[in-house]
């Protein structure tokens, strides 16, 4: 029996991993459950899944949550995350946190020395150096869920001493693959939230039509497996069967395939280092007949050229973009600025914040707080030269 916590359990990848662990009811025993907003849903989460501990970040709904739940213990606020991850008897953490929110608490668990399935990818974009060396230190492992990374760790298994290439992260390429800079222009959130293949929270949906989400992967890819930039490609796969590829230094390539469902990755980071059966719909290569391949588009797509640009300058620039990024998506969400107007508040944040070439801690939660600041300030004049 696996003790979990899961850290952002009413979303997207929370709400799946309850799922797998429906399935497996012998392997699995959720410990902690924490969510943001959703109170209803993490009440009836609790009342199925009885955890030792349930967090509600929002405090305007810590009375309801606490007299839903008599007998298990409520805590409120961001800082009771932490509380979370380092119960004694949780063996594995999933971090399925949205944003950078979930920096602190992943740094809790690793310094607890609890192994981490990461579905947040913000905490390696804006502090990847820093966790990673203090992973190594506590003996932590960190193992991806995001379907691209989960891809790229199957494809290492059992190369540990044969050197990387380079690795392949596909791209669906979004709702809005092979437009140009004048359709994205006029583009809406309706439009931006329908995904072709994957069902998503809002943020990440959003990251994934303007490829940000790519670029926050390729910053994470980096941390994660010790890569230089160069080493890291980005090619558009619209059929999201290929979830990512390995290519070693003798020229052979790796691919980890399957259908794109999202239980696949989290079964896989739960169960590891085994594989364990399950009812998953399976792959059938006679439903593709046809899986094709292209360039991403950097050009159009100007957010993935920025989270480059970002992954090679180091320092705090990573976090940076990632704060600005989160802004501009929920300004985008709320109709306050438009779709290509996103990439212009992160290009003036990267260009005017303080770069610190080797941040500590403090220096990473004080870049994310001065980058909203800017970048909401830009928002708000963005705003206001449109209502003219």
């Amino acid at each position: 029996m696996k003790n979990i916590s899961i850290l952002g359990s009413t979303g997207s990848i929370g709400t799946q991993t309850l799922d797998v662990v429906r399935q497996n009811p012998g392997l699995y025993k959720v410990n902690a459950l924490t969510a943001q907003n959703s109170a209803d849903l993490l009440i009836q989460q609790a009342l199925e899944f009885k955890p030792d501990l349930v967090v509600i970040g929002n405090k305007a709904h810590y009375a309801k949550v606490k007299t839903a739940l008599p007998g298990i213990k409520v805590l409120c606020g961001e800082e009771a995350l932490a509380e979370a991850v380092i119960l004694p008897q949780t063996h594995f953490v999933i971090t399925a946190l949205v944003g950078s929110v979930g920096l602190k608490p992943t740094i809790a668990a690793i310094k607890a020395k609890k192994n981490i399935g990461l579905a947040n990818k913000e905490t390696l974009v804006v502090a990847g150096e820093l966790v990673m060396e203090l992973a190594q230190q506590n003996g932590v492992e960190i193992i991806p869920v995001d379907s691209e990374h989960s891809a790229i760790f199957q494809c290492l298994v059992g190369e540990k001493h044969n050197p990387i290439e380079k690795i392949i992260l596909t791209a669906s390429g979004g709702p809005f693959r092979g437009k140009d800079r004048t359709f994205l222009g006029s583009v809406t959130k309706k439009e931006a939230l329908k995904h072709p293949n994957w069902i998503m929270g809002a943020k990440i949906t959003i990251d994934s039509a303007s490829l940000m989400n790519k670029g926050l992967e390729v910053i994470e890819a980096k941390w994660l497996f010790n890569l230089q930039p160069e080493q890291i490609e980005v090619v558009i796969h619209p059929q999201s069967v290929i979830h990512s590829m390995v290519q070693f230094n003798d020229g052979s390539i790796k691919a980890q395939m399957g259908v794109p469902d999202m239980k696949l990755p989290i079964h896989y980071a739960l169960a590891y280092p085994q594989r364990i059966s399950n009812n998953f719909k399976r792959f059938d290569f006679l439903s593709y007949p046809e899986l094709t391949f292209s360039h991403a588009d950097t050009k159009t797509f100007r957010n993935l050229e920025l989270a480059y640009n970002a992954m090679k300058k180091g320092g705090n620039m990573p976090c940076i973009i990632n704060a600005a990024n989160e802004i501009v998506v929920e300004a985008f969400l709320k109709d306050q600025i438009g779709f290509l107007e996103m990439s212009d508040v992160m290009e003036e944040a990267m260009a005017s914040i303080p770069f610190i070439a080797h941040p500590t801690l403090e220096d990473y939660l004080k870049t994310d707080e001065q980058t909203r600041i800017f970048a909401a300030e830009v928002v708000t004049k963005h705003l206001l030269t449109n209502l003219k």
